[in-house]
């Protein structure tokens, strides 16, 4: 059986800071630049959710889409869409909110429900500004 890659796009919008709490914001802004703002500042991203698997003969695709939109959507972007990122997000709390970091979050939030659907995650991507993306997979 060939293996197939299959990606879909979510959006969310949401605000976070850079800063480690032990550190004056001087050196937060040092560190961290205007990322470091102490009244936040915030992002619309893209997150790009690859799967992998074998096409199922019978229906001629790896995974219904709507399914992975589906998982996509209670696991992730409810969660982020109009949320801090430092503040309302489960799977973030005590991590500094890097983009690199919240990829790693998103990652374990969806691989067991993607295998439940009979995929495997293959790379989440997030997309933070124009020039600057993020991909993680799973290592």
């Amino acid at each position: 059986m060939p293996t197939v890659y299959l990606t879909r796009r979510e959006r969310f919008s949401s605000a976070h800071r850079l800063f480690k709490s032990e550190l004056s914001d001087e050196e937060n802004l040092e560190l961290f630049g205007q990322c470091s703002h102490p009244n936040w500042h915030g992002h619309n991203y893209e997150l790009f959710v690859t799967v992998k698997g074998n096409v199922n003969p019978s229906l001629g695709y790896v995974v219904n889409l709507k399914k992975i939109s589906e998982i996509i959507r209670t696991h992730v972007i409810q969660k982020l869409d109009h949320k801090n990122i430092n503040v309302d997000v489960d799977f973030m709390k005590g991590v500094l909110a890097t983009t690199e970091n919240l990829a790693i979050g998103i990652w374990k939030e969806l691989e067991v429900p993607i295998q439940k659907i009979g995929a495997t995650l293959h790379c989440v991507k997030i997309k933070e500004t124009e020039n600057n993306f993020v991909e993680y997979y799973g290592d």
